[in-house]
């Protein structure tokens, strides 16, 4: 993925219709300004669309379950289906983009999030459900892995405050989608089906802005003699061969469990304690929404330390304090539960900033993060479903909360050995 956001940042397209901020001349000033507006309007509603197929759908899991008759278990595997789909389909973005094109590939990714969202509330089974979904994340899945493509071809002096505008919409959408899912449901009637279906009018807004970049495929160019050279110099990375790499990945595998076993399961967990739907849905936005300004200021201050492991150790804290509260107090602190569970979630803006700071090279970055990223994803698939098994089995929240909170202390153990001021470089080239 690296290799390919370093290709479409160097790349030439001549097409007239689709100006690329690489290929503008002074005659048309006025057509690039309108074409970058529109690629900035297409990041915001992209990033608003990658999460409410998940927060809405946690908010609604109860009247979803009782509709379908589907048991804990399988709740357990519908939540377990997010980072399947980000591990298995996020592979495939990269090539789909050098094939056709990133913008064509996210405009697509846009349209599956579109019908996957419209036709699962209707397919009136529990198979069907699970494919409509899973159809909706694979959308999810390649145009998270290329957004940061887009961010770095057409806005390569300005890569952080896009970044920190795409990752600030993402975090809107999540907690937007958990907060408004049950009144909005309410105020149209009730039905949980239209509930969920309103959200796919938002995909419907996110595909138009990128129909303009559909033909948009030029190739990459090929590599220039420096980069060939650059590559002679440099040793490939036995990335299998680093422990601060699978520290690493174990980190972000860990962490992205406690992220969607929040999102999937939260809102019910606060619901089945007596808290009421439209509150347990105000407390799970609460807590996706700590990610806005979290995500500006953890990752400052992680490059300012020689060693992350004191913020894994904080941000573990957090975790540990609120999954006892939720245990013990459920209701009565539930919202500073809430924040505290956010505040631990922000463990991912950590982890996407390690990436960066363990490797040298380029190409080491690239390596520790496919590595990473998609090692931690398969990690995380069994944590959701886990936990509806265990509230199934169980008839409550102890079992399953003890595995949360017992999950916290080997992701707090890995985080401080990949916070480590070393390279991968240092142990796999010699």
């Amino acid at each position: 993925m690296m290799g390919l956001m370093a290709s479409e940042e160097t790349r030439t397209v001549t097409s007239m219709r689709i100006p690329t901020p690489e290929a503008h001349t002074g005659t048309e000033p006025a057509t690039r300004a309108w074409t970058i507006r529109l690629v900035m309007l297409a990041i915001v509603l992209t990033a608003l669309n990658l999460r409410p197929a998940i927060t809405s759908l946690g908010a609604l899991l109860e009247e979803v379950r009782d509709a379908l008759g589907m048991s804990g278990s399988v709740a357990g595997l519908l939540t377990s289906v997010p980072p399947l789909c980000f591990a298995v389909f996020g592979v495939t973005a990269p090539r789909l983009a050098r094939r056709f094109g990133p913008g064509a590939v996210v405009c697509a990714g846009m349209a599956a999030i579109t019908t996957g969202l419209l036709i699962r509330p209707y397919v009136g089974s529990t198979p069907g459900f699970l494919a409509a979904t899973a159809l909706a994340l694979m959308g999810i899945a390649v145009s998270n892995v290329l957004m940061p493509v887009i961010v770095k071809r057409w806005f390569p002096d300005r890569v952080g405050s896009m970044t920190g505008l795409y990752s600030m919409a993402l975090a809107l959408g999540t907690a937007s989608a958990a907060a408004v899912t049950v009144p909005m449901t309410e105020m149209l009637g009730g039905s949980w089906q239209t509930g969920l279906a309103v959200w796919g009018a938002l995909g419907v807004t996110a595909v138009l802005p990128w129909i303009p970049f559909v033909r948009d495929r030029k190739p990459a160019p090929a590599p220039s003699a420096r980069e060939d050279h650059a590559r002679v110099d440099t040793p490939p990375v036995r990335i299998t061969r680093s422990r601060t790499a699978w520290a690493l990945a174990v980190y972000f595998g860990l962490q992205a469990t406690g992220a969607y076993i929040t999102m999937g399961w939260m809102a019910q967990i606060f619901r089945d304690s007596g808290v009421h739907a439209s509150t347990a849905g105000l407390l799970l936005a609460v807590t996706m929404v700590m990610g806005v300004p979290l995500a500006f200021v953890i990752p400052r201050l992680a490059t300012r330390l020689p060693h992350q492991g004191p913020i894994v150790l904080a941000l573990g804290a957090c975790g540990l304090v609120g999954y006892a509260g939720l245990y013990l107090a459920p209701v009565g602190g539930a919202w500073v539960w809430a924040v505290l569970l956010g505040v631990s979630n922000c463990s991912f803006p950590l982890a996407l900033t390690m990436v960066g700071m363990r490797a040298r090279s380029s190409a080491g970055v690239a390596q520790l993060s496919g590595f990473a990223q998609s090692t931690g994803y398969l990690i995380s698939i069994p944590g959701p479903l886990l936990v509806g098994v265990l509230y199934q089995h169980s008839g409550g929240w102890g079992l399953p909360i003890a595995l949360m909170a017992g999950l916290m202390i080997p992701q707090m153990a890995v985080g401080v050995l990949a916070g480590r001021n070393r390279t991968v470089e240092d142990e796999t080239v010699r």
